[in-house]
C-alpha cells in the first residue's frame, strides 16, 4: 500500500470505527485509539511516522481556535480558580512527580530528561472526557473546569517543556529566567489573540458595511484565522496555544453582529465535521503508533512496567490534588466560601478521574531533538516516547472507558433541566418579538401592515401557546404528538412535490436545493 493510500485509509477508517462506536456506545476517542492500534497490526499495513509538525501546525491550530469558540465564557470567569490551579499548579507537580520517579528509576537519564517526560505527560486532553459528558447530564462548573484546563494546560506544558528541552542541549537552567519567560510567553500570547481577534471582528464588520462578505469568504477567513494566529507567536516567542485561544473566545462573543445568519449556519456544520475528522484522525494516529513502538529493538518488558508505574503516578496525583484544590481556598478564604459553597466529593473525583492523555504529549515526546548539541544522542528520548505512549493509552482507554459507569455509580447529575431552559428561552425570545411589533404598531399606515403584522402575530402567539404548553403540561402528550404528525406530513408533502418538479425538468437544481434548505430548517425546528 503507498503512503498516498494510507489517507483514504484512515478516512474510511474514522467512519467503520465512528458507526461501530456508535453501535457499542463507545466515546469516539476512544474507539479510534484502539481502531488505530489494531489497524497497525494489519499485514501490509505502511508503517506511519507522526510528524510532529503535523499535529502542532495542521491539527492543533483549528481544534483550540474551536474549543475557544466553544466556551463558555461567563462559566469560565467563574471557574477560573480551579482552571488554573489545575493547568498551571498541577501541570507543575504532575511534572516535578514524574521526574523524581522516572529519576530513580532510570537513573542513566538525568534530570532534565526527566522533566522534560514530566512535562510531556503533564496536560491531560479534554477532548476523551468530552465525548463521554455528552452523553450524560454533568453539571456546568465540571464541563467548564475540565474544557478550561485542556485549552490553557498545554501552554503550561509545553513553556516547562522548552525549558527542559534547553536544560538538556545546553546543561544549564535558571529558574528565575524560567519563572519570568512563563509569565511573557503567557502574557504574550493572550495579548497576542486579542489582537488577532480585534482584527478579525472589525476586518468581518468592514466586509460587512460595504456588502463584500457572504457565507464562502466569512468561512473562508474564519478556517485561516487559526493557522495565521498559531504560526505568527513562533517568532514573537509567545503562546501560540493560548493566542489561538483567546483569539477563538473573543470572536465567538461577537459572532452575532459580524457574521450572517447563512454565514453561521454554515459554519456550525464546517466545523462539525472538521473538528470531527481532525479528532478522529488524531486518535488513530496515536494508536498506530502501537506497532512502531512496540517493535523498536530498544522496546524492554522494564520500560513497559515504568510505563505503567508512570501512568498509575498521574493518575494518582490528579486525584491527590483536586480535593484539597477544591475545598483548601474555600477553607481558608470566606469569602470564596460565601460565593461558592463545597463541592460534593463526588463531582471532584470525576475531575480527578478525568484526566486523560492524548496528541500533545505524543507529539511534544516524539519532537524531541535526536542528538544534542554536542552531537551525542539525546539522552532517555526512546524511553520518553515509549513511556508517553504507555500514559497516553493507559490513561485515554483505561480511564476513558470508566468513566462511563463511573458517572453512573456516582450518580452525577446537572441538577438542571436543560430542554426545559431552552423552551423558556425561545418563549422570551418570541415574547420579545411581539412586543417590538406591538411597539411598531403606531407608526402603521396601510391596511397590508396591520394584515401581515395580525399573521405573524398568530404564528408567534401559537409557538408561545405551543411550547408554553410542554413547559406546563396542559397541553396532552396525545395533541403534542398530533401537532408534530401533522406539521411532519406537511413538510413531506412539500418534499415530495419540489422532489416531482425536479425530476420532472420544471425547476432547475438550483432552486431545489435552496426549497429544500429551507424546508431542512423547518425539519429541524420542529425536532
Amino acid at each position: 500500500m503507498q503512503q498516498s493510500s494510507l489517507l483514504f485509509v484512515l478516512l474510511a477508517a474514522i467512519v467503520v470505527i465512528a458507526i461501530v462506536a456508535k453501535r457499542a456506545k463507545m466515546p469516539y476517542p476512544i474507539a479510534f485509539v484502539i481502531g488505530g492500534s489494531l489497524l497497525a497490526f494489519v499485514p501490509h499495513m505502511p508503517r506511519f511516522e507522526l510528524d510532529p509538525d503535523w499535529v502542532f501546525l495542521i491539527f492543533l491550530p483549528p481544534l483550540l481556535y474551536a474549543g475557544g469558540w466553544q466556551t463558555d465564557w461567563q462559566a469560565f470567569k467563574a471557574a477560573l480558580r480551579p482552571i488554573g490551579l489545575l493547568a498551571v499548579g498541577l501541570v507543575v507537580v504532575t511534572t516535578g512527580a514524574v521526574a523524581i520517579v522516572v529519576h530513580a528509576l532510570i537513573p542513566q537519564m538525568g534530570w532534565a530528561s526527566a522533566f522534560v517526560l514530566g512535562a510531556v505527560v503533564s496536560p491531560p486532553d479534554p477532548v476523551a472526557a468530552g465525548a463521554v459528558f455528552e452523553r450524560f447530564s454533568v453539571p456546568r462548573r465540571i464541563l467548564a473546569i475540565l474544557d478550561g484546563e485542556g485549552l490553557v494546560n498545554d501552554a503550561s506544558a509545553l513553556v516547562i517543556y522548552n525549558f527542559a528541552i534547553a536544560a538538556v542541549l545546553t546543561g544549564t537552567f535558571s529558574l528565575a529566567h524560567a519563572s519570568l519567560a512563563f509569565v511573557f510567553v503567557c502574557v504574550g500570547g493572550i495579548a497576542v489573540g486579542l489582537a488577532f481577534g480585534y482584527v478579525i471582528v472589525n476586518t468581518m464588520l468592514a466586509l460587512r458595511k460595504f456588502e463584500l462578505s457572504d457565507y464562502l469568504i466569512d468561512n473562508a477567513i474564519q478556517l485561516i484565522a487559526p493557522y495565521a494566529i498559531y504560526l505568527s507567536c513562533e517568532p514573537l516567542g509567545v503562546s501560540g496555544v493560548l493566542a489561538t485561544v483567546t483569539a477563538g473566545i473573543f470572536v465567538s462573543r461577537r459572532a452575532e453582529a459580524i457574521y450572517a445568519p447563512e454565514a453561521r449556519l454554515v459554519a456550525y456544520a464546517v466545523w462539525d465535521v472538521l473538528i470531527f475528522l481532525l479528532n478522529g484522525l488524531v486518535f488513530l494516529l496515536i494508536g498506530l503508533q502501537l506497532e512502531a513502538i512496540v517493535r523498536d529493538p530498544s522496546f524492554t518488558l522494564r520500560e513497559l512496567w515504568i510505563g505503567l508505574i508512570v501512568s498509575l503516578l498521574v493518575i494518582v496525583v490528579r486525584l491527590v490534588w483536586v480535593y484539597p484544590a477544591a475545598y483548601l481556598p474555600r477553607l481558608l478564604v470566606p469569602a470564596i466560601r460565601k460565593r461558592e459553597p463545597f463541592p460534593p466529593p463526588n463531582y471532584i473525583f470525576v475531575i480527578g478521574w478525568s484526566g486523560m492523555r492524548g496528541i500533545i504529549s505524543l507529539a511534544a515526546a516524539l519532537a524531541l531533538p535526536v542528538f544534542t548539541r554536542s552531537g551525542a544522542p539525546f539522552p532517555g528520548r526512546n524511553a520518553i516516547v515509549f513511556i508517553t505512549f504507555c500514559v497516553i493509552f493507559a490513561t485515554l482507554v483505561g480511564q476513558g472507558l470508566s468513566l462511563i459507569p463511573l458517572l453512573k455509580l456516582l450518580r452525577i447529575d446537572s441538577g438542571e433541566d436543560l430542554d426545559k431552559r431552552e423552551m423558556e428561552v425561545r418563549i422570551a425570545a418570541l415574547r420579545a418579538g411581539i412586543a417590538r411589533l406591538r411597539a411598531l404598531e403606531p407608526g402603521f399606515d396601510s391596511t397590508d401592515e396591520w394584515e401581515v403584522e395580525g399573521r405573524i402575530l398568530g404564528e408567534y402567539e401559537y409557538r408561545i401557546a405551543h411550547l408554553s404548553g410542554h413547559l406546563d403540561g396542559s397541553l396532552p402528550p396525545e395533541a403534542i404528538a398530533s401537532d408534530h404528525q401533522l406539521q411532519q406530513e406537511a413538510l413531506d408533502a412539500e418534499r415530495r412535490e419540489i422532489l416531482r418538479q425536479r425530476d420532472e425538468g420544471t425547476i432547475p437544481d438550483e432552486i431545489y436545493r435552496k426549497v429544500q434548505y429551507d424546508l431542512d430548517l423547518a425539519d429541524e425546528r420542529l425536532s
